[in-house]
């Protein structure tokens, strides 16, 4: 659910910021505020969510202070895991105090009179890809985010819809069989299957070696790597055939780290959509891949300062 922190709308005259807040990184960009789909710098720093929600915001803010330099910003658009609800962060357990963060009134502390606009990452990747990319002109669709975590944003009238508490899409707490252990148990049953973060534990655990999923991805002649990943796709594709039955979209579009894998998911997926969806969706690649939420938070900024 976008949070907009100051209700003016000013006419954007020169530099937006955008901040994506992610499990392991952090990505910072300024735009011009007629071209923001085109940042003219950026930066990256890891996440380094061990230290804690204070230093990994204290760090984010500094080098966006560092990256906007003396210029003034006309507004700012925040991307952020978890949800944003009655002022704080929710079901974000990735970074030690995320959790109940006060995110909102914190930014609008640094930022003083500059409009900020505020969303979870996924549907801030959904709106950039609205706005710029693969999603442009669909009316119903759904964008499915596979990165770190694992989630979807829902696109009804061309539009992210929030959901009734701003949690619309968070597919990782759906269940795949009878009586396993759900939200209520402190789980995430589906994000705890197919994740990248949950890949590359399991993946360490069966090679007993650290490794991520993009490497898993490449190591499938290991028999073991392999039935690993099948699972994981296989209980992915089903899952997104049943969201897609549910909503009856007309495109979906996959982005996420884990598109560099692109070759052996999105076959899987397309054939089980063929398979179970009344009226199958396209299915395509998202145009901005690693960076949407960035790229997402940019619009943020665009639309609170009134740009279209």
């Amino acid at each position: 659910m976008v949070a907009t922190l100051f209700p003016q709308r000013p006419v954007c005259r020169e530099v937006v910021l955008g901040i994506d807040f992610g499990g392991t990184k952090v990505a910072l960009a300024t735009a011009s505020a007629d071209r923001v789909d085109r940042p003219l710098r950026t930066a990256r720093l890891p996440t380094r969510g061990a230290e804690g929600a204070e230093r990994v915001l204290r760090r984010s803010l500094d080098a966006a202070r560092a990256l906007a330099g003396r210029g003034a910003l006309h507004a700012v658009g925040v991307s952020t895991f978890g949800v944003v609800r009655g002022g704080t962060v929710r079901l974000a357990p990735t970074v030690p105090g995320w959790e109940g963060l006060e995110l909102p009134r914190l930014l609008r502390e640094e930022f003083g009179d500059t409009p900020v606009a505020i969303d979870n990452d996924v549907n801030a990747a959904a709106s950039a890809e609205l706005r710029w990319g693969a999603l442009r002109g669909a009316s119903t669709a759904l964008y499915l985010n596979l990165g770190t975590g694992l989630a979807a944003a829902l696109v009804v009238g061309g539009r992210v819809v929030p959901g009734a508490h701003g949690a619309a899409g968070e597919i990782g707490y759906l269940l795949s069989r009878p009586g396993e252990s759900a939200f209520a148990d402190g789980r995430a049953p589906l994000e705890e299957v197919v994740s990248g973060q949950a890949l590359a534990r399991r993946g360490s655990t069966l090679l007993g070696r650290q490794v991520s999923a993009a490497s898993l991805f490449g190591a499938r002649a290991d028999p073991s790597v392999r039935a690993l990943l099948d699972g994981a796709v296989e209980s992915l594709a089903m899952a997104i055939a049943n969201v897609c039955v549910v909503l009856d979209p007309e495109r979906v579009v996959v982005g996420g780290g884990m598109m560099g894998a692109a070759e052996q998911i999105m076959p899987r997926l397309a054939a089980e959509v063929r398979r179970a969806v009344p009226f199958p969706p396209e299915l395509v690649s998202a145009r901005f891949v690693d960076d949407a939420p960035l790229y997402g938070a940019l619009a943020l900024a665009l639309s609170a300062c009134g740009g279209t």
